[in-house]
């Protein structure tokens, strides 16, 4: 039998392409800087700076609807998992307080400032935005939940989009799955299935 997916929540994957398009501009205002285009760097910049406010919005609203996510990949690659997770969300704190840094030198005529505070912020941004979405990978495409897993969410379990489905359908089942192959659920507890 093959086993059930975990729907991904639609704000999982915009993360992941706010974190894509993030990496994008960031480079691209690296490059414009190289090149002495410093209109072009600073519209790239702004844009970075946007696109990720943007992302911590979402960030933020998908954990607080959805909740934890458990990594399920086993062995050696969890080691792998936890030591990329750990990391990112130790640079990320620092993401907000260093781009606030360099608008503000920026803004205060600071440049040399500016520039030796950027060869230091530019590469955790980066790390932080291109391991986002390598942990968007491992959590949802390369080791994703099955569906019997239930997550707690605000007080309410929440479970995979086949799950919810088949509540509404009732006893038909839905995509080929009786009432039996999926159990009660209740309190967002793991159920065995």
């Amino acid at each position: 039998m093959t086993p059930i997916l975990l729907a991904i929540h639609p704000l999982a994957t915009i993360n992941a392409l706010l974190n894509t398009l993030s990496t994008i501009l960031l480079v691209a205002g690296w490059v414009f800087i190289r090149r002495g285009n410093w209109r072009a760097h600073r519209g790239a910049m702004v844009a970075a700076f946007v696109v990720s406010t943007v992302f911590l919005a979402c960030y933020l609203a998908y954990h607080w609807i959805v909740g934890h996510v458990p990594f399920a990949g086993q062995g050696p690659v969890r080691l792998v998992y936890f030591a990329i997770l750990i990391s990112h969300i130790v640079l990320a704190a620092a993401v907000p307080v260093l781009a606030i840094a360099m608008f503000a030198l920026i803004l205060r005529g600071r440049l040399d400032a500016h520039r030796r505070l950027g060869r230091v912020a530019l590469p955790i941004w980066l790390y932080v935005s291109v391991t986002g979405v390598v942990i968007y990978l491992l959590l949802y495409h390369v080791y994703p939940q099955p569906a019997a897993i239930a997550f707690e969410s605000r007080g309410a379990a929440m479970t995979s989009t086949l799950w919810n489905s088949w509540r509404t359908v009732g006893s038909g089942g839905c995509h080929g799955l009786e009432p039996a192959a999926l159990p009660a659920v209740e309190g967002g507890e793991k159920i065995e299935g």
